[in-house]
This record gives C-alpha cells, structure tokens and sequence, in this order.
C-alpha cells in the first residue's frame, strides 16, 4: 500500500492509497484544499474546524447533485431503450407485413404468368 503526503489548510497529512492511486488521491486533496481556500476568501478566518466542516458540505452536496443526475439520465437511458425496444418491435411488424403482402403479390404474379402461359400454348 503506497504512502503520500497531501497538504489541505496549510497543513501536511499522510495517508494510505492502493498502489497507482497516488495522483488521484493527490488530485482530490487538492480539489479539497481549494474549497477550503474558497470558503476562507468568502468567509474570513472562521476556524480550521469550521472551514473543514464547510468543504465537506459542499463536496456531499456535489455528490448529492451528481447522483440526481446519474439517476435522471439513467432514467433516460432506460427509456430511450425502451423505445427502442418498441421501434425495434414495431420494425419487425412491419417486415413481416411487408414479406406476407410481397408473398401475396409473388403467388398472384405466378398463377398470372401460369394462365397465360396455358393461353399461348397451341391447342
């Protein structure tokens, strides 16, 4: 398990990543410390504590809009196949109306071509 050193606040913290996991752990600490830095812009010096308590907030509350929209469009997705599913169905209906009339069409053609070629054979 690999060990790294994130800075958030000021501050030095190490912690414990799977192995490969160092640039995204990183990225996020240092996604973490620029709320941080925005809140303390925003609000003054309010309390490392308090500061901490803010970010974590507004990060669960990005998660809480993220997963709105994850279920939204999965529930688009859901219905688009669906629909598709219909459309599929329907274009299928439609063939096997398409080949029956063509079937129609194929034995008329036949019993025509039949009749006049009894017509034109001499008697």
């Amino acid at each position: 398990m690999a060990q790294i050193n994130v800075t958030i606040n000021g501050r030095s913290f190490r912690m414990a990543c799977d192995d490969g996991e160092e640039e995204r752990l990183h990225a996020l600490a240092a996604r973490f410390d620029d709320w941080i830095t925005e809140l303390r812009s925003a609000f003054g010096e309010i309390g490392d504590q308090r500061l901490t308590v803010m970010a974590g907030i507004m990060a669960t509350d990005q998660l809480a809009e993220m997963e709105k929209k994850v279920a939204r469009l999965e529930g688009e997705l859901l219905a688009a196949r669906r629909d598709s599913e219909t459309s599929n169905d329907q274009l299928q209906s439609r063939d096997a109306e398409a080949a029956a009339a063509l079937d129609q069409v194929a034995g008329r053609i036949e019993a025509l071509a039949h009749g006049l070629s009894k017509s034109l054979k001499p008697s």
